[in-house]
Formats: C-alpha cells, sequence, structure tokens
C-alpha cells in the first residue's frame, strides 16, 4: 500500500484538475453538459484513481488504477485539442495544460514500469 499524497504524481494531479476547471470556465454554456463536463470528469479521474489504486494491497492492483489514470490523461488530451479545434480554447491556453498532462503521462509510465519490476 502506499500514501498516495506523498506520491508527486498525485500531486501534479490535483495542480492538473485545478487548472482544467480554471481553463474549462471560459467554454460556452451550451457545453456545460457535454464537453465542460466530460473534460472535468477525466481531469479528475487522473489524480482520484492514482489515490484509489494507492490504497490497494498490491502492486498489481495499483497498477491496474494506473492503467485507468494513464488512459484519462489520454482522454483529457483528446478533449482539449477538440477544444482548440472548436475554438474554445486557444493554442496558447493549451499549450501550458498539455504539457502538464504530458509529464503527467510519462510520470505514470514510469511507476507502472516500477510497480511491474517489483
Amino acid at each position: 500500500m502506499h500514501n498516495f499524497r506523498e506520491l508527486k504524481i498525485w500531486q501534479k494531479g490535483r495542480l492538473l484538475v485545478k487548472e482544467v476547471y480554471d481553463l474549462t470556465k471560459q467554454l460556452p454554456n451550451e457545453e456545460t453538459f457535454g464537453l465542460t463536463s466530460q473534460i472535468r470528469r477525466a481531469s479528475v479521474s487522473i489524480p482520484s484513481n492514482i489515490a484509489e489504486g494507492a490504497g490497494r494491497g498490491s502492486d498489481k492492483d495499483f497498477n491496474r488504477f494506473l492503467d485507468i489514470a494513464y488512459g484519462s490523461c489520454f482522454e483529457l488530451e483528446t478533449q482539449l485539442i477538440l477544444c482548440v479545434d472548436l475554438k474554445y480554447i486557444s493554442e496558447l491556453e493549451f499549450e501550458p495544460v498539455q504539457i502538464k498532462i504530458q509529464e503527467i503521462q510519462k510520470m505514470i509510465f514510469a511507476l507502472k514500469s516500477k510497480c511491474k519490476s517489483n
């Protein structure tokens, strides 16, 4: 069992959620139950699954939840790319968030590798 609060990846995931919520405030009202909701859920899924997996009894279980968090990173990145395509947000607004998402993706991949080798 891991203490999720001490995991840098979980801490970065929390910061990403705040940034995503701030960014999605500018999406049109008609997207409240569409993209805005989907984007926010995907962002919340990342640290949530890291925390849930950390509370499981084995590295195998933890790895499974890291897989879900990893998938949520790609889902979030895709949805934000769509927001750029739809001109809801600019490339300039998206780029720093994308860098953070990709950093978390790399961290999840590294942690998964570490869990597999244990």
